[in-house]
């Protein structure tokens, strides 16, 4: 905590200085020294290739995890990174528990590049990141760093919206335990406890984490069960570290990703959840199937070498294995046989072409690679030359468990299976020179091959490739010792994901991002003001629909663009209080949209591009009534957005603004603890009735008037929890 003091360099203001260090959304990081410039850093210097620094000419903002402590009480980290500039957050369950998304600048997760340590998260077929799979991640994570726009070259699929990278926990000096308990709404319980060994022999070190969370969600049976670990051997010198780390999580969740269509119910009854309906023959309800679950398993392993060869030369060599094996399981109503490979039986004189069935379907899959970079750094100069080559491969498998009204001998009945293999290399070589003290220059080179075979009924015979070359290009001007300002150019490419080529012949997208930012760093104020001009060629962009399993319908857009500013700062208004306010205003559009609607191709002109709001406000109020306690009033205000790209009235989302209150005070006692923390979290203080997320869809009607096509529309909405709290003890040894 001392360097990070330090390093914000607010002169007279050490009682302020802990609430920073505490308080949960660090909006003003980018000006930090950031800690990856220091070679001696041996922890860090793995994500050289894949972070910025002050230097870099793209919007950034770095949290620490003791910015993140006092929140840290169960959620996950969509909601902990929630507000964060140009972030929209969005929960199934209600309460930031179990399957949450991130989107940045209007970007889904799908279009986030996300990273551990420099190793891709990001599913590699769906390009998703289901952080229910990862409980309790962040109570491991030492810091993060959020990129906006395209960034800088990563591993992994591209970044079209922005970049999450997280470095997980460093070794320590000395030895130390920590026991977490927090219990909140919903019977929400998380337990974890971590230790470290602290240096053995001054070169050893292991360390540690178990967690549980249960919570029973803001919507009825959203209930999920989460384990997760993280373990961590290190060995480290004056000239190297070697570390290997593994952690994982085992989740079962009740599926909460239907969201609500019925608008009676979305206003008198909104924790309705229709996963699980039963009906019997007639139609009639006759209650829920209790096993309509979500369950998945995946374990990380990770070894990593990093060597100071020189003063001038460090490098680092990755290798990692990821695992992850599940189902969910569902109850289908009245389903054709048929399309299980079942035939049609007699039963009781009557044949039965249909029947409710019980499903399952399978994902079995294995991730593997290496990624690795050089780094150069000589007075001005500083170059990272690096790559990677992972591979991916994945069955995709289901089987009937049940059917009520037909015989099947050969429970359970296999009816699909599919194998799908992807490989991904890069290398690329970055530079950024300082000329004088008021140059800077930087370009980034990156080049990208991908390939994907799959074979299954869904998607079809896929065999592709792409090569994509990224370039980037920037510059910074230091105007003196307070003021810098930056321009930089990107290119990035991207190509379709599974359930794109499940929904037809995806093309790749292509981006060109143009960024232009002022920095302003104060001992009082900090200011960043960046604007940013995306302009797409086939972007896939969201259509408002969702596949069968919930996940989100995309389709090239052919020319689309984001327009926008984005600006955040921190003043210390009094020696007890701080201010960090940011605001996103932006211009998201589809260039000449056609659709297909009441049987016609039909030019829509510009259209809005589906969930990207304008505007997106947020303050973070800390006061610091006396040393140890913080007090924090966080305000996030996301303006009104379309569930599609038609400009729909039917398919928009209300703006909405809430309020949470956090709280936390520490004891340190003299004897048995090095501290107790006890952390209070009230959620929606002001109890809005909210909606973060929805889908919209559409269908042709050629019944109602056999003589004309009429374009339906739908619907569907996710709520999000009223006032809710959650309360937490953490004990430090």
């Amino acid at each position: 905590m001392k360097r990070l003091f330090q390093k914000m360099q607010l002169n007279n203001a050490k009682p302020l200085l802990f609430s920073a260090c505490l308080f949960p959304a660090a909006l003003f990081a980018q000006q930090k020294n950031d800690t990856i410039s220091k070679p001696e850093v041996l922890e860090e210097v793995l994500l050289t290739g894949v972070r910025a620094t002050k230097q870099t000419p793209v919007a950034f903002t770095n949290v620490e995890s003791e910015e993140l402590k006092s929140r840290n009480l169960g959620q996950d980290i969509p909601t902990l990174l929630n507000f964060l500039p140009s972030v929209v957050m969005t929960s199934d369950a209600g309460n930031g528990i179990g399957y949450s998304g991130i989107r940045v600048r209007g970007s889904d997760a799908t279009r986030i590049n996300v990273t551990i340590n420099g190793i891709p998260y990001n599913d590699a077929e769906s390009h998703g990141t289901f952080w229910v799979n990862m409980p309790d991640l962040v109570s491991s994570v030492e810091n993060i760093q959020v990129q906006r726009g395209v960034g800088t070259s990563t591993n992994g699929a591209g970044a079209f919206g922005a970049s999450i990278n997280l470095l997980t926990d460093g070794a320590k000096e000395k030895a130390s335990a920590e026991i977490a308990n927090s219990y909140g709404s919903y019977n929400t319980w998380r337990h974890n406890v971590k230790f470290s060994t602290g240096k053995i022999s001054d070169h050893f070190e292991f360390s540690g984490r178990l967690s549980k969370i249960k919570s029973d969600g803001y919507i009825d049976r959203s209930w999920v069960d989460m384990k997760s670990y993280f373990l961590q051997g290190a060995y480290q010198d004056d000239n190297r570290l070697i570390k290997a780390v593994v952690f994982g999580g085992d989740q079962q969740t009740y599926q909460a990703w239907n969201g609500l269509e019925d608008k009676e119910k979305l206003k008198n009854d909104r924790t309705y959840n229709t996963a699980g309906e039963m009906y019997d023959k007639a139609g009639n309800f006759v209650g829920f199937y209790k096993n309509e679950t979500d369950n998945y398993k995946q374990d990380h392993y990770q070894l990593h070498w990093n060597e100071k060869i020189s003063p001038f030369w460090t490098t680092n060599l990755a290798f990692h294995y990821t695992i992850g094996k599940g189902f969910y399981e569902n109850y289908k109503n009245d389903e054709d046989l048929s399309e299980y490979g079942i035939p049609a039986a007699e039963v009781n004189g009557e044949l039965r072409e249909t029947s409710n069935v019980v499903r399952q379907k399978w994902l079995d899959n294995d991730f593997y690679g290496l990624v690795f970079s050089a780094n150069y750094k000589r007075k001005g100069l500083n170059v990272v030359v690096g790559g990677g080559l992972n591979k991916y491969e994945g069955d995709h498998f289901g089987y009937i468990t049940h059917a009520s009204d037909v015989p099947v001998a050969d429970f359970p009945h296999p009816y699909y299976f599919d194998s799908s293999t992807k490989t991904d290399a890069n290398v690329y070589g970055k530079v950024n020179y300082q000329l004088g003290s008021a140059w800077n220059f930087f370009g980034d080179l990156q080049y990208r091959r991908v390939t994907y075979e799959a074979n299954g009924n869904d998607t079809g015979l896929v065999d592709d490739a792409f090569d994509f070359f990224n370039p980037k290009l920037g510059v910074t001007y230091n105007v003196n010792a307070d003021n810098s300002l930056y321009l930089s150019y990107a290119r990035a490419n991207r190509e379709p994901n599974r359930n794109d080529y499940e929904n037809g012949n995806p093309e790749p997208e292509a981006l060109n991002d143009f960024e232009l930012g002022w920095r302003l760093s104060k001992d009082k104020l900090k200011l960043n003001l960046n604007a940013y001009y995306m302009r797409y060629k086939n972007q896939l962009v969201l259509t408002g629909a969702l596949n069968d399993v919930g996940s989100p319908i995309r389709e090239n857009s052919g020319d689309s663009y984001r327009l926008g500013i984005e600006a955040d700062a921190t003043i210390i208004a009094l020696d007890n209080l701080i201010i960090r306010p940011s605001v996103s205003v932006s211009r998201n559009r589809n260039v000449d949209f056609y659709a297909q609607r009441d049987g016609e191709l039909k030019d829509l002109g510009d259209t809005k591009i589906a969930y990207s709001p304008e505007v997106v406000f947020s303050n973070a109020l800390t006061f610091i009534p006396i040393e140890n306690a913080q007090i924090s009033l966080l305000s996030k205000y996301v303006g009104e957005q379309y569930m599609s790209n038609l400009d729909l009235k039917d398919s928009k989302l209300k703006s909405y603004f809430i309020n949470d209150l956090n709280a936390s005070y520490t004891i340190k006692p003299e004897k048995v603890f090095n501290a107790i923390t006890i952390s209070a979290l009230v959620n929606n203080i002001f109890d809005e009735k909210y909606i973060s997320n929805g889908y919209f869809y559409s269908f042709d009607d050629t019944w109602t008037d056999p003589n004309k096509v009429i374009t339906r529309d739908g619907a569907g909405y996710y709520p999000q929890a009223t006032r809710n709290f959650l309360i937490g003890v953490t004990l430090a040894f």
